[in-house]
């Protein structure tokens, strides 16, 4: 395998890092998992914008996650990364039950929203400076 298809394996994350709790759960995630996962700080990064063909303000609204080419979002993107870390399988084994993903992801897109506007504060206070 070449080492192109070596680096377009690996599970691109695109996460919020100005989040606290967004950045805690991802750090947890940095310290458990393999390699198989590229972590990306979404925050000022137009590089990231451009890689998803998503805006700023769509990132920072939800997690997205690039596999194998294919860009999912929201609780979608979670399940794909549950899935790659062995001490979360059993979640994803759980989630991904229909009534189960359900409720996970209006749930994940209650609590996602209101972490949109906690942060998105902070955000329109700095372009006032």
């Amino acid at each position: 395998m070449s080492l192109l298809g070596k680096i377009q394996m690996k599970i691109r994350v695109f996460f919020n890092n100005s989040c606290n709790i967004c950045k805690a759960e991802i750090n947890h995630y940095k310290k458990i998992c393999s390699n198989n996962f590229k972590w990306i700080d979404i925050t000022n990064s137009k590089n990231a914008e451009k890689i998803t063909n998503k805006s700023s303000r769509q990132l920072l609204r939800r997690l997205h996650v690039i596999d194998n080419g294919n860009i999912f979002s929201g609780a979608k993107a979670f399940l794909i990364v549950w899935k790659n870390i062995p001490r979360y399988k059993f979640l994803y084994k759980i989630f991904s039950i229909k009534i189960f993903y359900f409720i996970f992801n209006i749930l994940y897109e209650i609590v996602a929203y209101f972490l949109f506007l906690k942060n998105l504060k902070p955000n329109k206070n700095n372009e006032k400076k």
